[in-house]
């Protein structure tokens, strides 16, 4: 079925709508709120949100691979994104009366509740790929969508800190002005407000996927599906052990995206801990991120169809691999572990230190790799399974991306605790990296060749 280019951007713009929660609820403006402002000091909050983030991970991890099975059976993708959608812009609502000093349980869980519901429809929306795209496509359409998903969270985020988020202290945003709709820097509304912000922007921008992009024929009534979706799939777990392919790439995707997850959610607390960055700055470090994490996606994009979802994997584990040894050994007056020294002078302003500036540096790469890897595993995976077997298999890779993702940040903690080294904590990440990449390197690609739909 010829899909109309409408259709597809209609697809691609889920990726748009989805990240904003990820890039500010996640990751830089509500997440860091909640540890350093709403709890009542950083250690409670960092664990309480360790703690969602855990449990939210578990369920996913645990139910991904079961709904995506019954999605398989049902046929029809979009009556579950649809209900997961709800769900999500309702909890994020939710977490404009997250103010600082009140209960950290209730808003805790709206949150874990968007991420589950967040996770769920990615699953949904990925497994809608191999029959919308083809073949020869999917790398390039993957990486697009994925780079569309950068761009809307980093319109998403400059917003935010430009105009949004005021300074406690100062009252100001970013750009020296009064917080818009006059927001109380005082009582964080501005960070507080990104929950509803995140729920609008997805609101309005999932809609084309839901005009325009055709969905997959009714399938098995409900209460059938799920019957029928549990027995495929227990055959399926036992399916993947005899396509030893795919096996190896879901190990090898399974611990390589461990490191991929810790670095993006590490590394700015750990340049915040070597050179004293604040918000503005790690704000600023995250649009930097963004910014050179499109134009990756881009040039991946072109890469995957010239040359293969696999080598453009490679390339990327080689670059972030490259990159976490780049922050690890830069530190105040040196980078590369001491043998290139720095001037120690700041020059004043955001980042103005030299060793920040190679700091940055070593950031662009992992700007540059961090979107291509998860882009091109899904269009690796999309490539290796047939039309009909990719809702459950796509439940098995978000299994894979969710199943061990407590351990990468659970090593780093341990070795900095017992070592008392930021840095060797962090180096840990460099392991997971090449490990993957070692499981990798001896997968075949396509993982495997795909069944062919039933009549």
């Amino acid at each position: 079925m010829a899909v109309s280019k409408r259709g597809i951007w209609g697809w691609m713009l889920f990726d748009w709508a989805a990240q904003p929660f990820f890039t500010v609820v996640t990751t830089f403006i509500f997440g860091p709120y909640f540890v350093a402002r709403m709890a009542s000091d950083p250690a409670t909050g960092q664990a309480a949100w360790g703690y969602g983030i855990a449990i939210s991970g578990l369920i996913i991890a645990v139910l991904s691979p079961i709904l995506g099975s019954i999605a398989d059976q049902t046929g029809a993708r979009k009556p579950w994104i649809g209900f997961f959608a709800i769900i999500q812009i309702f909890a994020l609502t939710m977490l404009w009366f997250a103010a600082p000093g009140s209960n950290l349980i209730i808003p805790l869980i709206f949150f874990s509740l968007a991420s589950i519901a967040a996770e769920f429809s990615i699953v949904f929306n990925d497994s809608m790929m191999p029959r919308l795209v083809p073949e020869k496509d999917i790398g390039r359409i993957s990486n697009m969508a994925w780079g569309l998903g950068y761009l809307g969270g980093m319109i998403v985020l400059i917003f935010v800190v430009a105009f949004m988020a005021g300074s406690p202290e100062t009252g100001k945003t970013m750009l020296g002005l009064n917080p818009i709709l006059g927001l109380d820097p005082a009582a964080s509304e501005g960070d507080r407000a990104t929950g509803p912000l995140s729920a609008l922007w997805y609101l309005v921008f999932v809609l084309p996927m839901f005009l325009f992009t055709p969905d997959s024929g009714k399938g098995q009534p409900i209460g059938k599906a799920v019957h029928m979706g549990l027995a495929e799939l227990k055959s399926t777990i036992g399916e993947v052990r005899q396509r030893s392919g795919i096996l190896r790439f879901l190990v090898g995707r399974m611990i390589y995206q461990d490191g991929v997850n810790a670095l993006i959610a590490l590394g700015g607390a750990f340049a915040a801990t070597m050179f004293g960055w604040a918000t503005a700055e790690i704000g600023i470090y995250g649009i930097i991120l963004n910014v050179v994490a499109i134009f990756g996606c881009v040039a991946a994009s072109r890469l995957d169809t010239m040359l293969g979802s696999k080598v453009v994997v490679v390339i990327s584990l080689v670059l972030l691999t490259v990159a976490t040894i780049g922050i690890v050994s830069t530190g105040p007056g040196y980078t590369l572990f001491g043998y290139w020294p720095l001037p120690g002078a700041d020059t004043g302003g955001l980042f103005g230190t030299p060793a920040e500036k190679a700091y940055i540096g070593f950031g662009l790469l992992i700007g540059l790799a961090f979107g291509p890897v998860q882009a091109s595993s899904r269009s690796y995976m999309a490539r290796s399974v047939s039309i009909d077997e990719a809702g459950r298999y796509f439940g098995i890779y978000a299994l894979s991306g969710r199943a061990t993702s407590f351990l990468a940040p659970f090593v780093v903690a341990t070795v900095t605790a017992v070592s008392g080294s930021p840095r060797l904590g962090m180096a840990m990440i460099v392991i997971f990296l090449l490990a993957g990449l070692a499981v990798l390197l001896r997968t075949p690609y396509p993982a495997a060749v795909p069944v062919k739909p039933s009549a």
